[in-house]
């Protein structure tokens, strides 16, 4: 099945994180320009027994299309009962996880854990699309290591199963998140000319020029910003308009407040005060990045309690860098 994107000469999507890109987050990427969404990674184990947490996960709103569900586990049984449960939330597509570096999931065959079997990977991703009543695409790593089979080396394989978008992140699984991200490999797989899907890379854009870079040496139908869009929504904006030869619009300090603001009140509207509270610490170093004098600030957010402390410190910086 075809995967149906916005007509643009490079995609530039949010990668799913983990506990980072929830309903809340994502709503504000999409409003500042992203244009493909996944959510956080769900276990299918998960999924299968209806836990709360999960199924709280594939949740989106309709303006936040189009969005995968992501997916991940390592038996083959219960990521194809998952799909029933997956396709009640009708996403536009779903994404199997096939580069998730962490021990919890890669030491249970998860996720790049898989890469150590390409036969098992490529069998279960072959059931997955014939069994999905919607496109299916897969995130995947380089390789397990630096010795193992890469990604150049099966990419056909795996568009052979079906998939309808490939996205290659340029680290081992071995590497996890050190040393510098290789565009090397995902551009070889692009100039492949047996290689028809779109070709999504993923790893180090932290600014839109490494984004018009990405795609202008490697060839890539669109990149994925992960980390580099934690407290950065308007990185998406700032990509659009490098791709369109405009020039980046400043961000204020005001605009910085605001937009950290609604999202922690989205959040706490989301999943409550006391959990918003918690997981927006991830991302305040981010909103204030580079801000003189910003620490004292950025502290006391990450030790405020409640809802009411985080957001009076949120209007102390307003005023102090006002």
């Amino acid at each position: 099945m075809k995967l149906n994107l916005p007509d643009r000469d490079c995609i530039v999507g949010l990668s799913p994180m983990d506990d980072i890109t929830d309903m809340p987050f994502r709503q504000l990427c999409k409003e500042m320009g992203a244009d493909i969404l996944f959510t956080e990674f769900i276990a299918s184990e998960a999924l299968n027994r209806d836990a709360e947490k999960s199924m709280m996960k594939m949740r989106f709103s309709p303006e936040q299309r189009p969005i995968g569900i992501q997916i991940f586990g390592a038996d083959e049984g219960e990521l194809l009962r998952c799909l029933d449960v997956v396709e009640q939330a009708e996403p536009d597509f779903v994404d199997i996880n096939w580069g998730c570096p962490v021990r919890k999931v890669a030491g249970r065959g998860a996720g790049s854990g898989i890469l150590q079997d390409i036969p098992k990977m490529l069998g279960i991703t072959a059931s997955m699309v014939k069994r999905a009543h919607f496109p299916v695409t897969v995130k995947t790593r380089l390789a397990y290591s630096a010795d193992s089979m890469m990604i150049t080396d099966f990419a056909e394989a795996l568009q052979d199963t079906g998939i309808a978008a490939l996205c290659i992140h340029g680290r081992t699984k071995t590497q996890m998140y050190s040393g510098c991200a290789d565009w090397e490999p995902i551009g070889r797989v692009k100039s492949n000319p047996r290689i028809t899907i779109p070709i999504f890379g993923n790893g180090d854009i932290t600014t839109a020029q490494q984004a018009v870079d990405s795609k202008r040496c490697y060839g890539v139908d669109g990149v994925l910003i992960g980390r580099g869009a934690i407290g950065n929504p308007w990185i998406f904006d700032q990509c659009r308009r490098a791709f369109n030869g405009e020039p980046p619009r400043e961000v204020s300090v005001a605009e910085r407040v605001a937009v950290c603001r609604r999202h922690l009140l989205l959040a706490a509207g989301f999943k409550g005060e006391r959990a918003a509270v918690f997981e927006m610490r991830k991302h305040y170093a981010g909103y204030f990045r580079a801000l003189p004098g910003i620490k004292p600030f950025r502290l006391a957010l990450a030790d405020a309690p409640t809802l009411d402390e985080v957001l009076e410190t949120l209007e102390k910086i307003g005023r102090h860098f006002s």
